[in-house]
């Protein structure tokens, strides 16, 4: 077998381990699937009345209301979706590391690189999975999305560059975190990121010094791109920077990583 096939094998079997992890530990997953699809039918069925009016006077249509909204919030909910499973991803590798296994898998005779692919691949299935059961709630919930084939295909292209940017990431926190509880705190900054952008409420209606945040910082683009392509407004060069961003962020947490788990590996 060749370098690229004994890398392959292990990185299968570290992907079925981290699976029968998932599936031991159902309350991590039932957790993480949970946090979106609570934010979405709190501010649907809370804040959305108000909010969608509010939509539908600065839009100047006159319209508006929850059934609105509904169509505004889902993509970020689909991001917070990604957010949390990358923050299960953090916790995960931290306790490889805090209880041995990293120590353990560095001293077998295996592709030290699956180790993390394990992760990472693993974090993508349970990423996709848990989109899946958001846009269903979303759908029962009263989304309409206005979306063809091809917009579809491009949204879970999307969300597919942002799974990967931020699991990588998240592993990276993961590796260098000195504790579970550290790892499961550090990244929650990503789960901030769609309230602080254009996620939740135009970035119009802020602050200016806010409004600049929102409007530049990387998830905005993201939600834009997505939220046009599932309603068919207008995208402009969002769509461009959504996926610069998102390589970005999938080359900075690879690279870091990689470091860091080479670092571990030479103590």
């Amino acid at each position: 077998m060749t370098t690229l096939s004994y890398a392959m094998r292990d990185s299968t079997t570290m992907l079925r381990r981290n699976l029968r992890h998932m599936r031991r530990y159902p309350s991590l997953t039932l957790m993480l699937l949970g946090q979106p699809i609570v934010i979405l039918l709190l501010f649907v069925y809370v804040f959305g009345g108000t909010l969608g009016d509010g939509l539908g006077a600065a839009g100047g249509s006159g319209a508006g209301g929850r059934a609105e909204y509904v169509g505004y919030v889902t993509p970020a909910i689909l991001l917070i979706m990604v957010t949390s499973a990358a923050l299960g991803t953090a916790i995960s590798v931290a306790m490889d590391m805090t209880e041995g296994i990293m120590a353990r898998f560095r001293t077998m005779a295996i592709s030290k690189a699956s180790v993390l692919t394990g992760h990472v691949i693993g974090t993508v299935i349970q990423t996709v999975l848990g989109l899946a059961v958001v846009v269903g709630v979303a759908l029962l919930v009263g989304f309409t999305p206005t979306a063809g084939f091809g917009e579809w295909v491009a949204v879970a292209g999307v969300l597919l560059l942002l799974t990967i940017a931020l699991t990588w990431l998240s592993v990276a926190l993961g590796l260098i975190a000195k504790s579970v509880e550290t790892a499961s705190n550090t990244p929650l900054v990503f789960t901030l990121l769609p309230f602080l952008g254009s996620g939740f409420v135009p970035t119009d209606s802020m602050p200016a010094w806010l409004r600049w945040f929102a409007e530049y910082q990387p998830f905005t683009p993201i939600i834009e791109t997505i939220r046009g392509l599932l309603l068919g407004t207008p995208i402009g060069n969002s769509g461009l920077l959504a996926v610069g961003w998102c390589v970005l962020l999938a080359a900075i947490g690879y690279a870091w990583s990689k470091s860091l788990f080479a670092k571990e590996r030479d103590r």
